[in-house]
């Protein structure tokens, strides 16, 4: 007993000797350095991250396709090759993966003219250029939504008058902003009927004010970025082949 005394006596005696040392910041210096070719490259530090560097390259280059003409996104039609190349192609790559997983098809895609950040200029077509086309780390999305839902969709499309990528299964006519044909796979959309449509994960959030994709019936996530899905699409063609059509007209 008393050994165990001395021990935590001496212990206490030493820690309550020892004077901790407080530091306090007197001040803080600082300078712009600006970022330009005036700054010297760091030799070791290029060296250590080339293989890297020349693996990337490799795999930003590698052909996917051919496109045998400019794709431009920003013109003044409502739906224009390029937006209905993004949709089409995304439906194309979701729809075995939904219908392997739930037995039901997608009835339509649906994405946003601002998500598509550069043109598709002609030529070959690689994998920069689908980094440069869709940047960003969106995944594909199934939502669930009833036809009333599906007409405020359309109303959207009416009023933003902007080439939102259209898969070709859906057909939305109008006039002086009064819907005259909303058609899906060919038959009229019925309000208390459900509609599964392929989007992002950033829309079915409310992106870009859809606020009609917020609430769904349901939401199937199927782990599949988007710019994977134009890079397997274009992989598995030889050449683009894409054109305008009729499925966003004002009459």
């Amino acid at each position: 007993m008393k050994r165990i005394f001395f021990v935590v006596f001496v212990t206490i005696s030493t820690l309550i000797s020892c004077k901790s040392n407080r530091y306090h910041i007197q001040s803080i210096e600082g300078k712009q350095i600006n970022i330009n070719k005036k700054i010297a490259s760091d030799t070791q530090f290029l060296e250590y991250i080339a293989p890297y560097r020349t693996h990337i390259e490799e795999e930003l280059n590698t052909i996917l396709t051919y496109n045998p003409t400019d794709l431009v996104k920003d013109i003044p039609q409502l739906n224009t090759p390029l937006s209905n190349l993004m949709a089409d192609a995304a439906y194309e790559q979701a729809q075995p993966v939904f219908l392997g997983r739930t037995g039901k098809n997608i009835d339509f895609a649906m994405f946003n003219w601002g998500g598509i950040r550069s043109d598709l200029p002609k030529g070959n077509v690689t994998t920069r250029s689908v980094f440069n086309l869709m940047p960003f780390e969106n995944r594909l999305v199934i939502i669930e939504m009833t036809g009333e839902k599906i007409m405020e969709l359309a109303h959207y499309l009416i009023q933003m008058k902007k080439s939102h990528p259209l898969s070709k299964q859906i057909e939305l006519h109008f006039a002086q902003d009064t819907i005259i044909s909303l058609k899906i796979n060919g038959k009229d959309v019925k309000k208390d009927q459900h509609y599964f449509v392929c989007t992002s994960d950033y829309l079915a959030n409310g992106g870009d004010k859809m606020d009609f994709f917020k609430n769904p019936i349901s939401l199937l996530d199927i782990d599949y970025l988007f710019r994977n899905a134009l890079i397997d699409y274009f992989t598995k063609i030889d050449t683009i082949q894409v054109q305008s059509d009729n499925r966003f007209k004002q009459l």
